[in-house]
């Protein structure tokens, strides 16, 4: 699958923007804080409903606006499909395909798929649990469309228990009274298994393409391996007081595990949990609370592993998941999208990357420096200046000295 048209109104800096784009590569070019990433993060959104840059929907409307509209012209299987999302920041967000008014937002999901590669992805590596509870979720959602209603029918579950929970503590409420906590609890484990369950075997068909992908990008002969640890599991609460746990170290592996033994386990561990979770007057456990292990050879990548490394396994999770929506979706190539990431990489990695991605349908890059991109990946670019887009150089100092290839300051 491939996007034709894009067109944005009131979409970040973008007053409107109309783009008509092509199979293959599809260069951006232009200084930082121009509107090339704001032009792929509207891709993004149409695949997962959410920003890859920032918490909730509302800083992609215009600050000046009420109201932000994204609309695009995807093709699959040789057809045409005109999908619409409109972002409000005082109503209901609304999304239509062809025309027609869908019934949930998240009924636009699974007509475009992407993957985005970025110089935050270290992140997942390198640092808190929810980068990764994020990369595996986005997956999911991607691959499954219809968990985006298991996680926002396990998001508001949750928000209630933490209502009651926090309640409670206030009330120093006992015995009986907290009969409806009980209800809650079946609540949350049933759709919280329902997500570590969809985890573990996304990252079962995942492992494999990291594998291959890993030795395709990396000199090294470590074999990557990923374990899914839950908070479910453990005799030990430590470090779930805090907004996050202290890391996978502290939990327990739950691969191998069926529905019925994660459901028995959760509710098992949140009996014996109750009087700390009365105490905080929060949810201790939970997929919120979960971690992946990522491992080269014997040894966890985060704090072990070197600074290429770190880069060449995030790299071949990106290329994984790339290698994993092929296979598993029925769009096949999903959207590539190279957000600054060149600029990251030293030359060699940049070489194998673009060696990488060169045969995917459609492949978006977004670059301040034309010169980092590698030749093999040129096209002609689209220039982007101030919310503005043209196949030919917009005006502007600036814009001309970095099409001239000057390394200097970004």
């Amino acid at each position: 699958m491939y996007l034709k048209h894009l067109s944005l109104t009131k979409f970040r800096n973008y007053q409107t923007a109309d783009v008509v784009f092509e199979p293959g590569i599809n260069l951006l070019v232009g200084s930082n804080g121009q509107g090339k990433t704001n032009l792929v993060e509207a891709i993004r959104y149409l695949s997962i409903l959410r920003s890859h840059r920032v918490a909730g929907y509302l800083p992609m409307i215009n600050e000046n606006s009420t109201s932000a509209l994204i609309r695009a012209i995807a093709v699959v299987d040789q057809r045409d499909a005109l999908l619409e999302v409109e972002l409000h920041r005082s109503a209901a967000n609304r999304a239509r395909l062809n025309k027609g008014e869908l019934p949930k937002l998240r009924d636009i999901l699974g007509f475009v798929n992407s993957v985005i590669f970025a110089p935050e992805d270290l992140d997942i590596v390198k640092r808190d649990p929810s980068n990764r509870r994020d990369f595996v979720d986005e997956l999911v959602v991607q691959v499954w469309p219809r968990f985006a209603g298991v996680f926002s029918d396990y998001d508001r579950v949750l928000k209630q228990r933490n209502s009651l929970l926090k309640s409670a503590r206030q009330t120093k409420t006992t015995g009986s009274a907290l009969a409806t906590l009980d209800a809650w609890d079946s609540s949350l484990v049933k759709y919280g298994s329902e997500i570590i369950e969809a985890r573990l075997d996304l990252i079962s068909r995942l492992t494999p393409h990291v594998v291959q992908a890993y030795r395709s990008i990396a000199s090294s002969n470590s074999q990557p391996s990923i374990d899914v640890k839950s908070s479910i599991l453990g005799e030990s609460v430590r470090g779930f007081f805090d907004e996050e746990p202290d890391g996978a170290e502290s939990m327990e592996s739950v691969v191998g595990l069926s529905r019925a033994e994660l459901e028995e386990k959760f509710h098992v561990k949140l009996a014996q949990i109750r009087p700390k979770e009365l105490e905080r007057g929060l949810t201790l456990i939970g997929p919120q609370r979960d971690d992946l292990l990522f491992k080269l050879g014997s040894l966890p990548v985060k704090g072990y592993a070197s600074h290429g490394e770190s880069w060449s396994f995030a790299l071949a999770l990106r290329l994984a998941s790339v290698d994993l929506l092929r296979a598993e979706t029925k769009t096949g190539d999903p959207i590539l999208i190279l957000d600054d990431v060149f600029a990251e990489l030293d030359a060699e990695r940049r070489t194998r990357l673009a060696d990488l991605v060169l045969s995917n349908e459609q492949v978006f890059i977004t670059a301040a420096v034309a010169a980092d991109v590698p030749s093999i990946l040129k096209a002609k670019p689209y220039f982007v200046v101030s919310g503005e887009i043209s196949r030919e150089p917009i005006a502007s100092a600036s814009n001309q000295t970095l099409i001239a290839g000057d390394q200097g300051e970004r």
